[in-house]
């Protein structure tokens, strides 16, 4: 008797009972009488039951081992412990890595650029390699608004240019490269550089804004003491071959200006990348005959380098000769015609003081009706104010083709 008092104090649960007023339970306004113990009301939002201490039954108190016990029905019940509820919250992962990745795609798709043209190349950015055995270096180079000129075609200083670098770019993807200006390290300890002797060039159509130009370059030997350099240079769409170039260069002490022959050391570091070809260019043998104020037609006086036309080696750059060869050209040949081809001849280097004139004679054309004429030839001079011979040179030129709208390419007419 007084355990069962003992458990439904606790425990409260109506018992079954045919006396609805017998000393059963009874549930009264929401009150629950167990054997005349007299709980607390029982709220609709849950049942709280709480032991009384002591209890007393019938006069006789009894002591119970649990002390209080509270339930809550208006709060969930926790789920269970398992593996998975243990674990970190998975959400604020998730999204930390989706940002990761995000961020990183958005610069994988910045570096890998996809040409939206079919006939662009896989290397838009001129990356250089080495091909053909290790011995020919490929470079691609993309034509840019501001190396075309009024006639809407590339000039022959940005040709120029692009050959120039991708020899540079030779010497160094073959991991030749010192500290100078396309020495190796051989010849930066013996303070030697290179310098070109002899250029020809042949231009069969010039690339245009946009295109896409392939250039290929390699080196073999000439004679005992220079090295020859080649060139072709492509259109990457159709691989038509658009210039070809072959030049003889020598070494120079860069500290007394003087030519110097090729040391044993630096014939070891560079014989191994010597191609054994032919050069892509038959040798123009022509003379080369020195003009004079007599002799030449056009001269341009008053000319001198800038410290932009200077390179790490404090020289003049080669392919700044050009321009200013081209400075004395007559303007009616350069409106009407193209350069198809040139052979230069360097004779001296000029300092960064010197001031030059630029001396040229037109044969093979009436000088007053150059616009109408067919092929030119002109023969040029670069020389110091005190005669002395920079560049010997000649020049020959053919009229400018009929562009897609079925006009000459030539610099607009100025509107009256």
């Amino acid at each position: 008797m007084v355990a069962t008092a003992a458990t439904s104090s606790i425990f409260p649960v109506p018992s079954p009972s045919p006396d609805s007023g017998g000393a059963g339970n009874k549930l009264v306004g929401g009150h629950a009488k167990v054997g005349g113990l007299k709980s607390k009301p029982v709220s609709s939002a849950g049942l709280k039951a709480k032991a009384q201490a002591p209890s007393k039954i019938n006069g006789s108190t009894v002591a119970t081992s649990v002390e209080s016990l509270k339930l809550e029905d208006d709060l969930p019940s926790p789920p269970p412990r398992t593996f998975i509820n243990q674990l970190p919250d998975w959400s604020m992962l998730l999204a930390a890595i989706t940002t990761i990745f995000l961020a990183a795609e958005k610069q994988w798709m910045m570096l890998d650029w996809k040409p939206r043209r079919p006939d662009m190349l896989i290397d838009p950015f001129g990356i250089g390699k080495i091909v053909q055995d290790g011995l020919v270096f490929r470079e691609n180079f993309s034509i840019r608004s501001y190396e075309i000129g009024a006639d809407r075609t590339a000039s022959i200083e940005t040709v120029m240019n692009h050959l120039q670098e991708t020899a540079l770019n030779h010497v160094k993807g073959a991991g030749l490269l010192g500290d100078g200006f396309g020495s190796t390290p051989e010849m930066c300890k013996k303070n030697l550089i290179w310098v070109v002797t002899r250029m020809q060039v042949v231009v069969d159509r010039y690339p245009t804004w946009g295109d896409i130009v392939q250039v290929d370059t390699w080196v073999s030997a000439s004679g005992k003491n220079g090295m020859r350099r080649d060139w072709v240079l492509r259109d990457c769409k159709t691989g038509e071959i658009l210039t070809r170039a072959s030049s003889v260069w020598v070494m120079m002490n860069k500290l007394t200006r003087r030519l110097s022959k090729i040391p044993g050391e630096v014939r070891e570091e560079i014989e191994s990348y010597f191609v054994d070809s032919d050069p892509i260019l038959e040798e123009d043998s022509r003379k080369l005959t020195k003009l004079d104020d007599n002799t030449a037609d056009f001269i341009r006086t008053g000319l001198s380098p800038r410290w932009t036309d200077l390179d790490i080696n404090q020289h003049v750059n080669n392919v700044k000769y050009i321009g200013w060869i081209l400075e004395s050209a007559p303007q009616p040949i350069l409106e009407s015609h193209e350069l198809s081809s040139m052979t230069l001849e360097y004779r001296r280097e000029c300092g960064r003081d010197s001031v030059l004139d630029s001396l040229t004679a037109v044969s093979g054309a009436n000088i007053n009706n150059l616009a109408d004429s067919g092929y030119v030839e002109c023969k040029h001079l670069l020389r110091l104010e005190n005669g002395a011979e920079i560049v010997r040179g000649r020049t020959e030129w053919r009229p400018k083709p009929v562009n897609n709208f079925g006009f000459v390419n030539q610099v607009p007419a100025e509107s009256t």
